[in-house]
């Protein structure tokens, strides 16, 4: 009697039930954990909305919407707020490949595809580190889906949605530059791409996206040199191979888990050799040829352009981040399973899959438990911002009687403060006044602020750059802070100068 466990009749008999608990299951672990065990936001989180603080065009980030809604996810639900709309990203962008893989290859095969992406690292530990990719992950999407109705269905209102649609996605990473691209290679390449540009659908779609960019292609006109240093900044290249190959070893790397589950549900190559049985899922309708070749496109082709696109600039860019370009890869794998795909070491594959998506969150969490206990390294989200954003804002009410107005220094430790700081003061870009070009030392000097930079050990002065820009500035006693978990790290030591207002 063959055993067949639980998921598989689950997949046969409610596979919107297993989509829809695989998704809210990851996004749910992946609230939880930063939730309860970070104690200062991932990443680039802090200064993503320190500058989505001042609801600019643009930046020299790249495109304003990942930053606007960073913002107003903050304003609402503080640091919870942005990991739910990290996550709400990563369930929509399941969802527009579950819908998608429902109309190429059916709705049983689709869930398949979905299960693979739990493999796909870029689309579960990076994600609470919420950006442009992980923004950029739903539209481009939708964007997929969208064009295959527009295109595979013949929905000729879809064209419009898609307008919409690549609007945003531009509007938040210039990565979607490279999908938008392939859609119109790919359009005039296809004989359903020529015949849907004889109906008037796709042109006065065109103009809806020129409308939607509009904003911000007035503001490029004017910022572009803020963009292009952006964008060539070698920083993203510190100890990195040559940025196509760091990226090509990056797609490979995020994919080892989906591959290890193909590896194991395929029974090779024991069990294909010795031909046991095993539970198979058969498609309802078979994909056809056009369909099998969309996929495979849109799966491979711009991950390819990215690597070549990375290599010829020397630059990484927005292409620093994968997510986007790896969404299609769990449905190329089914695709490529032919119409009858066969499960095999059914109880080997459950609990590689469960341990893709347990670890990984766990895994987060204890690190920022144990590894003070363990090591000596520094984890950028077990700092102590809450306490260090209350003292400096306290100090500075207290001595002038006003809120603090403006935080600047170190650039990894003043937006972070800013965001920990009660009434959420605005940063000073003082290590590059160039690209926060809302404030100016001067503004500084008017206003009111503090400057913070680390001093570990005897350290007591400020950096030589901060000393050129605010010469009158009085460096403070050291303040230390408890660490949220110390371990045998020493705690956190900060020097700090108040800046009072109308000191110019």
């Amino acid at each position: 009697m063959n055993y067949v466990s639980l998921i598989v009749e689950f997949l046969r008999g409610r596979p919107r039930l297993v989509f829809w608990s695989v998704a809210l299951a990851q996004a749910a672990l992946w609230i939880a954990v930063p939730t309860l065990s970070y104690s200062t936001p991932p990443g680039e989180v802090p200064l993503l909305l320190a500058i989505g603080h001042e609801f600019l065009l643009g930046s020299y980030q790249g495109p304003p919407l990942a930053f606007w809604l960073g913002d107003a996810a903050f304003r609402v639900g503080g640091t919870f707020g942005i990991y739910v709309l990290a996550q709400a990203c990563i369930v929509t962008a399941y969802w527009a490949v579950f819908t998608l893989g429902r109309a190429i290859v059916g709705t049983q095969h689709a869930v398949l595809g979905v299960l693979l992406m739990v493999g796909i690292a870029s689309l579960t530990v990076p994600t609470p580190n919420f950006g442009p990719a992980v923004l950029a992950a739903p539209f481009w999407a939708l964007a997929l889906l969208l064009y295959w109705r527009a295109l595979g269905e013949g929905r000729r209102g879809a064209w419009y949605l898609l307008a919409i649609d690549l609007g945003l996605l531009l509007l938040t990473s210039y990565s979607g530059v490279i999908l938008f691209a392939l859609l119109i290679l790919f359009t005039i390449t296809t004989r359903d791409g020529w015949r849907a540009l004889r109906q008037p659908e796709p042109w006065f779609s065109g103009l809806l996206l020129a409308v939607v960019l509009l904003p911000h292609a007035l503001w490029l006109m004017h910022g572009y040199p803020q963009v292009l240093d952006g964008l060539m900044d070698p920083a993203s290249l510190a100890g990195k191979p040559s940025p196509g190959v760091w990226l090509a070893s990056t797609f490979v790397v995020t994919h080892l888990g989906l591959i290890l589950l193909v590896v194991l549900v395929s029974g090779w190559p024991v069990q294909r050799r010795k031909k046991q049985r095993a539970p198979e899922i058969d498609r309802v309708h078979p994909a056809s040829a056009f369909a099998c070749a969309y996929v495979y496109v849109f799966a491979i082709v711009p991950a390819l352009i990215a690597i070549a696109v990375a290599a010829a600039a020397g630059r990484l860019g927005p292409l620093e981040r994968v997510t986007p370009f790896v969404l299609l890869s769990g449905l190329a794998f089914v695709v490529a399973g032919g119409d009858r795909i066969f499960l095999y070491r059914e109880r080997t594959v459950s609990s590689a899959w469960l341990g893709l998506l347990l670890a990984p969150p766990a895994i987060a969490g204890l690190t920022v438990l144990l590894v003070p206990w363990i090591t000596r390294a520094e984890l950028g989200v077990a700092q102590p911002s809450r306490a260090e954003g209350v003292f400096f804002a306290d100090t500075f009410q207290r001595r002038t009687g006003k809120p603090l107005a403006f935080v600047a220094g170190d650039p990894s430790l003043a937006p972070r403060i800013a965001l920990a700081a009660p009434g959420r003061p605005r940063v000073y870009f003082d290590w590059a006044p160039a690209r926060g070009p809302w404030a100016t030392a001067a503004d500084v000097k008017r206003d009111g602020g503090v400057l913070v930079w680390p001093a570990p050990g005897n350290t007591r002065d400020a950096p030589a750059e901060l000393k050129a820009q605010f010469p009158n500035m009085v460096a403070e006693v050291p303040h230390t802070f408890e660490r949220p978990v110390r371990g045998f790290l020493n705690p956190v030591r900060l020097g700090w100068a108040v800046i009072r207002p109308g000191s110019q």
